[in-house]
Parts: C-alpha cells; sequence; structure tokens
C-alpha cells in the first residue's frame, strides 16, 4: 500500500488529498464517496472541501501522469479534502474501513504538519547562522586588516625598541 503522506498534496495553500485517493483509502468506489458527499453537503462546508478547477486538475494529471480523459479516466474534476474534510467523509461513509483509516489520515496529516514545523525551525536556525557568519567576516576581516597592517610597517616611522638614555649632564 502507498503511504498515505505521498498522496497528500498542496492545493491552494492546503494540504488535501484528493477524492479518488480518499475512496481508495476508505475501500470504497469514488462514485459512492462522492454520492455521499452531495448527499451530506450541510457537512462539507467550503473550508473542509472544494472542487479543483480544469487547470488545477490538468497540473496534478502532469505530476502524477493519470489517465487522460478519452482512455476511460475521470469524467468530472475531482474534490479536494483537507484534513477536517477527510475525517467527516468517514463519518458519512459508516463503513468499518472507513472509520479505522480515518484515524491514519489524520495522523498523516499530523505528521505533514510536523515536517512542516520542522522546516520551518530549520530554516530559522540557518538563518540565525548567516547572521553570525556575516558578523563573523567582518570581525575577522579587521583582524586580518590589523595583522597586515603589522607585518608591513611604513617606512621612515620605525620607532626605535628600547631604552633611551637621559643625556649625560656635564658639571
Amino acid at each position: 500500500m502507498v503511504p498515505i503522506e505521498s498522496r497528500i498534496t498542496i492545493l491552494r495553500h492546503q494540504k488535501v488529498i484528493l477524492d479518488t485517493a480518499l475512496a481508495e483509502l476508505y475501500g470504497v468506489p469514488v462514485k459512492r464517496l462522492n454520492q455521499q458527499v452531495h448527499r451530506n453537503r450541510e457537512r462539507f462546508p467550503s473550508d473542509f472541501m472544494f472542487q479543483i478547477t480544469p487547470r488545477e486538475f490538468a497540473d496534478l494529471r502532469l505530476q502524477f501522469a493519470t489517465s487522460k480523459k478519452k482512455r476511460g479516466g475521470r469524467r468530472s474534476l475531482p474534490y479536494a479534502f483537507n484534513e477536517h474534510g477527510a475525517i467527516m467523509a468517514a463519518t458519512v461513509l459508516n463503513s468499518e474501513q472507513a472509520v479505522q483509516m480515518s484515524v491514519f489520515v489524520v495522523r498523516a496529516f499530523v505528521r505533514l504538519r510536523q515536517m512542516l514545523a520542522a522546516n520551518i525551525e530549520f530554516a530559522a536556525r540557518i538563518e540565525e547562522l548567516e547572521k553570525h557568519l556575516e558578523t563573523h567576516d567582518s570581525t575577522i576581516q579587521e583582524i586580518i586588516n590589523v595583522v597586515r597592517k603589522l607585518m608591513n610597517p611604513r617606512p621612515g616611522r620605525r620607532s626605535k625598541i628600547g631604552f633611551a638614555l637621559p643625556p649625560a649632564q656635564t658639571g
């Protein structure tokens, strides 16, 4: 079985799972899933699911290399369910497999959220290190400039090394 995380994609800045993948996970035909969604439309507000646009569908078809419409593929645009919509779909299907798989779907969304948070934290730490490197680079450059000045003293301005004796007094 394909990992659930690989079936979750990002559309419209949301992590979603398409109706085909959700129906497969829940062990029902896509047609039955969509029928139940339409019969229980009040349970699926726009922030739980949406129907993708033809452009998004074309992009996904290219990304996942799905079948073409002429060769027995879909005749309608798929629905995309976010985490809440995927859980709600399990409740309207009422199959034992749907209820069990909804737990796995929720965990997959949670794992993706944790991975995203870890990536954001990692990016912030890299940015912090870059800032430190910039300050260190300027400090190192200052040290190099001072060392160069010490290595190449200006001629004619050398000071004598040692102690100077006071002028002798005659008496």
